[in-house]
């Protein structure tokens, strides 16, 4: 029976930030959120552009290759940029997304330190390896995944979409069961946020916009000094509906409110990037 996304989103750029370098969309087909890689130029662009390439025309729910293409077409037109301007040389962006497959199956997109995790049966799991210099190190057990968190380096990635034809994504296909929930996150909620709790809202909240909205307080009580996007969604198994949504910007009283109180935080903390976006397989 064919799958069908419900999902919510909004976006704060955070109290310390006038740009949002942060994109993502939903639709039926899918979700992904995308983070412009700080230290760079024009990382706002980086994320936006891939994003608004990536979801042009929709997707019939092709395979692993197919989508690999549209990954490569989208990320190509990073590279079509710097060549109309220069001075974006440099600009890149992470990315973690989820589409439908062909024959019901679920194909998780990643490049960079975002990650894809999955929730089953009350079971958090990270589905994504962080394409970055601390994850090296806890692959060769020199720190652990606590320790990692505070890294002085932990914002090093090794791997980004630039527009370059060696940029490579990792496309891997799942099988989604019902009332599996996937959580889509950049480094701004992971850094600040260890897996166990992440696990406890999404088994703890079962609306998609409280949990998005959630997630992103709980990093910026957590000493976040950069914007926050998110969203929240839900699969239903024979819906029909087709739209596809992007949210760049905050503006919702909510969020401004938590701006004022995170504004109000007097812990020193390094800067960093966030979204998230949450994912539920549901039998209609």
């Amino acid at each position: 029976m064919a799958l069908s996304l419900r999902a919510g989103v909004s976006s704060d750029v955070g109290p310390f930030r006038d740009v949002n370098q942060d994109a993502a969309f939903v639709a039926s087909w899918g979700a992904g959120v995308a983070d412009g890689v700080g230290g760079g130029p024009a990382g706002d662009l980086a994320s936006a552009a891939f994003v608004h390439r990536l979801v042009a025309g929709g997707w019939t729910e092709g395979d692993a290759a197919e989508l690999a293409t549209r990954l490569h077409v989208a990320n190509g037109d990073l590279g079509a940029h710097v060549r109309r301007d220069p001075s974006l040389a440099g600009m890149a962006t992470t990315f973690t997304g989820i589409w439908f497959g062909r024959d019901g199956t679920l194909l998780l997109a990643h490049t960079g330190d975002s990650r894809g995790y999955l929730l089953r049966a009350g079971r958090l799991m990270r589905q994504t390896r962080d394409d970055s210099f601390v994850q090296v190190l806890v692959d060769q057990g020199l720190v652990t995944e606590m320790d990692a968190m505070t890294h002085p380096r932990r914002n090093i990635i090794t791997a980004s979409l630039r527009g370059e034809p060696s940029d490579a994504v990792s496309v891997t296909s799942h099988e989604p069961v019902e009332a599996d929930r996937w959580l889509l996150c950049s480094d701004g909620v992971s850094d600040y946020l260890p897996d166990d709790a992440i696990g406890e809202i999404l088994r703890d909240v079962d609306r998609r916009d409280d949990a998005a909205e959630i997630i992103v307080a709980a990093a910026l009580q957590a000493g976040s000094r950069d914007k926050c996007h998110r969203c929240r969604s839900r699969y239903l198994q024979g819906r029909s509906d087709r739209e596809c949504r992007g949210v760049r910007r905050g503006g919702h009283a909510a969020l401004q409110r938590r701006r004022e109180a995170a504004r109000r935080l007097s812990q020193p903390v390094t800067t960093v990037f966030h979204a998230s976006a949450s994912v539920t397989v549901a039998r209609t």
